[in-house]
């Protein structure tokens, strides 16, 4: 859903309130003085008293009921109601059972001091390197001031809600796709900067904001995907090369030990091929010069005699 949508969804749903001009405590209230008033009235009929008696208290007794009915208001512990008399602001009233004049003082508006959660997005909207993205957020807020929230500003919720998608647009036009895809706590920062800047004189607070997906085209996707493999693949390359170099300069030192030392060698190399003629099945080709030079043949019959020759127990 588009954040116009919401909007207009979150302002039918502020119409759709129930009609606070009564509640059930001043209803409560007026349904005993009335029944009072029947009983008094049946009271005085059945002792004959003068009707010019019973007809004043009767309607005392209505005006009263009808005054509970109207003056007496409620505010849960979380609301402040904005109380205006003959269109003017009188003042805050609430938390809790409080008292209006009817038809003098009119309960305008009930202001909600908890925190709320305003979700909003960005559409198509072009980055620095001129990238269309979808960017959805959720905004943290409160009113602390009720009556800058009432007074100065027409309808908060959804001016709060256009100001977050504003300074979004803003902060995605501001910076490439790469930063935007690596550096959501900075947007976070960035976003709550502006927005409390921008709501800060209604009365209300931005606690924090979280970027909570970043949408891009599906080519530009595939894009990034391969562009990552590739940038993968070069490091891997990079490491094997280095790892080839530290090799080579181990066996660069490792030759210096048979440099002047053609024993050694011999021995190293006379090793190296017994270790392969161990392995069952392993066929090792060398040389006819290296079979001459370190006997060899007479080397590799040693060890078939010694695979042939069972040891005897003694």
């Amino acid at each position: 859903m588009s954040l116009t949508s919401r909007v207009i969804k979150q302002a039918l749903f502020d119409r759709k309130v129930p009609d606070r001009s009564v509640n059930p405590v001043s209803i409560f209230l007026f349904l005993v003085i009335m029944t009072v008033m029947v009983g008094l009235a049946a009271l005085l009929d059945s002792l004959h008293v003068a009707q010019w008696i019973g007809l004043p208290v009767s309607g005392l007794l209505v005006l009263i009921a009808l005054y509970i009915l109207f003056a007496l208001k409620v505010a849960n512990q979380w609301e402040k109601a904005i109380v205006l008399r003959f269109g003017k602001f009188h003042g805050l009233r609430g938390p809790g059972l409080f008292w209006i004049i009817p038809i003098v003082d009119r309960a305008a508006m009930w202001i909600d001091h908890r925190v709320m959660v305003t979700p909003f997005t960005a559409e198509k909207t072009l980055t620095k390197d001129t990238v269309p993205v979808d960017v959805d957020a959720v905004l943290f807020w409160l009113a602390w001031d009720a009556q800058k929230a009432a007074l100065e500003v027409e309808d908060y919720r959804a001016a709060i809600a256009w100001a977050a998608q504003t300074a979004l647009r803003e902060i995605i036009g501001q910076m490439n796709l790469a930063d935007i895809l690596v550096g959501r706590a900075r947007m976070d920062t960035d976003l709550q900067k502006i927005i409390d800047e921008r709501t800060t004189p209604w009365g209300i607070t931005v606690q924090s904001v979280e970027i909570r997906d970043i949408i891009v085209p599906q080519d530009l996707e595939d894009a990034l995907s391969r562009q990552a493999q590739a940038e993968r693949e070069r490091q891997a390359r990079i490491i094997l090369g280095e790892s080839e170099k530290q090799i080579a300069a181990s066996f660069a030192e490792a030759s210096l030990a048979y440099k002047d030392n053609p024993t050694a060698l011999h021995l190293r190399a006379m090793n190296m091929l017994f270790e392969g003629l161990k392995e069952k099945g392993a066929l090792v080709i060398v040389p006819s010069s290296a079979v001459e030079t370190m006997n060899l043949g007479g080397m590799a019959g040693l060890v078939s005699l010694a695979r042939s020759t069972p040891v005897e127990e003694k």
